[in-house]
């Protein structure tokens, strides 16, 4: 197969009706704050136990197209011993890898922050695929005040996302393209629909000049919401604000758009999947990649024990059902008292 036959597969595979993508590629770190709110240690045996336990949740792979994992994961086995890139794929979901290596201060420009991770990726890229991974993630955040992002800090950003993407590519692996607009603050909707698409308009810049297919790769952006300090919009008021950027900004070529949840709660983030479906006219599949919006619930039902093993796929199973009935507008709120 070559790489166009790869690209062109993958593309297939994750952009499926009524499927979206679960982010599991949360850093040591951030996993072991999850946890810690569930009362458990994150030690890798319970990362392991738990991980095992979502990915092998009977008929996931009804609602769920891909998995983002974390380098750890796509290495581990699962409590039965299987390699988990395997165990995913036998229910027909896609492995894929985050790649970026965190975020840093960007210098000279004070409150903007870059991405690393570029030096050594096209070897990173060949043994995660040869361990299963066929797509990758890649994640830069800007932050929103007056003043912020800086223009210096959208350009850079803006062209390592291409750089990664360009790439991926070369090596047969679909990039997942996430530029995230943060939610911390006190912004307006109208503020964050302004940053929101300076920064599309500089990423598809780049990626032009960088020649990434944009037939082979999948965008995931923040959806267009005021900051969690200036209250919230309705779903009809978050959908019809990111679809007038994303109609903008965003090519038609672009064959789907997976949203991050970024802080919304678990019903917030359905909500607006939902309203953005029902917002008329779109060139793109409109579906999800959400970590903790899916995973929260899933997590207090195992709070650490095996013997929840039933309860917690229950929990990640109903909100991946419920995303995926938002998918194509066909989700209610009177779903989420069904079990």
């Amino acid at each position: 197969m070559s790489i166009q036959e790869e690209l062109t597969a993958t593309i297939a595979d994750l952009v499926q009706p009524d499927k979206g993508i679960l982010a599991a590629d949360e850093s040591a770190p951030t996993i072991a704050k999850r946890f810690k709110a569930v009362g458990v240690e994150s030690t890798e045996g319970t990362r392991r136990e738990y991980r095992s336990l979502i990915f092998s949740t009977p008929d996931l792979g009804d609602h769920i197209s891909g998995v983002i994992l974390y380098e750890e994961t796509l290495e581990q086995l699962s409590l039965d011993d299987i390699a988990i890139p395997k165990l995913l794929a036998r229910q027909g979901i896609v492995p894929g890898i985050k790649v970026d290596a965190g975020k840093g201060p960007l210098v000279n420009s004070p409150g903007d922050e870059i991405t690393y991770g570029l030096d050594g990726l096209e070897s990173r890229l060949e043994h995660y695929k040869s361990l299963g991974a066929r797509f990758a993630k890649w994640r830069d955040v800007f932050h929103i005040s007056d003043t912020l992002p800086s223009f210096q800090a959208i350009k850079s950003n803006a062209e390592v996302l291409a750089r990664y993407a360009a790439v991926c590519q070369a090596m047969g692996i679909v990039p997942i393209v996430e530029p995230e607009v943060l939610i911390d603050g006190n912004h307006s909707l109208e503020r964050a629909a302004e940053v929101s698409e300076d920064v599309l308009l500089e990423v598809f810049k780049a990626l032009h000049r960088h020649r990434v297919n944009l037939e082979l790769m999948i965008l995931k952006p923040s959806m267009v919401t005021p900051g969690k300090d200036a209250g919230k919009a309705t779903p009809e008021q978050v959908a019809e604000a990111t679809l007038s950027v994303f109609r903008r900004v965003v090519p038609a070529a672009v064959p789907g758009i997976v949203f991050l949840s970024g802080g919304q709660t678990p019903e917030e983030s359905t909500e607006n999947l939902n309203a953005l479906n029902n917002m008329g006219y779109h060139p793109w599949e409109l579906s999800f990649s959400y970590g903790r919006a899916l995973q929260e619930p899933a997590q207090k039902a195992w709070a650490g024990k095996l013997a929840n093993a039933q309860s917690t796929q229950a929990a990640l199973k109903k909100r991946a059902r419920l995303n995926g009935l938002a998918r194509s507008g066909r989700y209610s709120s009177e779903m989420e008292n069904d079990n």
